[in-house]
């Protein structure tokens, strides 16, 4: 069945506060398909705010990125499903074994929610990788590298940025989840990120799923920005 560009559309609430988050889920949640909620606010309101966000009757996205070892991971995971959310994310480099615990803790309690590996931060690239973490691959062939483990390990997909998505897809079936950050439409600033595309050219080039923030949460208008961020889903779809 063919996937809406609302049920492709993930908003990161890179936002501080709790109220912010939910009027954002009570404005958006008929634009948007899953809230991501990271670190920022997680760590500031814990489970509570899964809970607010979910209330709004919208997917949850917990960007976790749990990387530990495996008993750790496993019984992480398994606290996660428990709180009802859609996605997870695990680190890769926390290798096979530690992904593995993570699906087996998952089973436990919740066998929809999706779990992804995260492969290479948008924020590194090649140089840092080399000359910071002493990466011999290049990125690409990093990223390739860790997908196959998190593919070997029964993970649904991986998060990568929009440049390693052609090489992704051609690896990779199709029910194989490819999500995307990094996604900045034309005429936004790119801050951070040092590997984004436009949501057009990231859903051409395979993205399942787009994660947006700073496009649609600094916009004088949010709700036009998400609307034309659509639009620009669905001409490619």
């Amino acid at each position: 069945m063919e996937t809406s560009a609302r049920e492709r559309l993930i908003l990161a609430l890179d936002v501080d506060t709790q109220k912010e988050a939910e009027f954002l889920g009570r404005e958006l949640k008929d634009l948007v398909g899953m809230f991501k909620v990271g670190p920022r606010l997680f760590t500031r309101y814990g489970p509570k705010i899964i809970e607010a966000i979910g209330k709004e009757g919208a997917g949850v996205f917990y960007d976790a990125k749990f990387h530990d070892i495996p008993s750790v991971v496993a019984k992480a995971a398994a606290a996660a499903a428990r709180m009802g959310v859609n996605m997870i994310t695990v680190h890769t480099l926390g290798g096979l074994a530690m992904m593995e615990a993570a699906m087996e803790g998952l089973k436990v309690k919740a066998k929809d929610t999706k779990v992804v590996g995260v492969t290479v931060l948008t924020s590194l690239d090649s140089s840092i990788l080399r000359e910071e973490l002493g990466v011999g691959r290049d990125l690409p062939q990093e990223v390739v590298h860790l997908a196959r483990l998190a593919k070997k390990a029964g993970l649904d997909g991986v998060v990568s940025s929009p440049e390693e998505l052609e090489d992704l897809r051609q690896t990779f079936p199709k029910n194989f989840l490819l999500v995307v950050p990094g996604i900045r439409p034309g005429g936004v600033a790119s801050n951070e990120q040092h590997r984004f595309l436009t949501p057009g050219e990231a859903i051409r080039r395979g993205a399942d799923f787009i994660v947006v923030g700073r496009p649609i949460l600094a916009a004088n208008d949010p709700l036009e920005a998400t609307r034309n961020i659509l639009k620009e889903i669905e001409r490619s779809l």
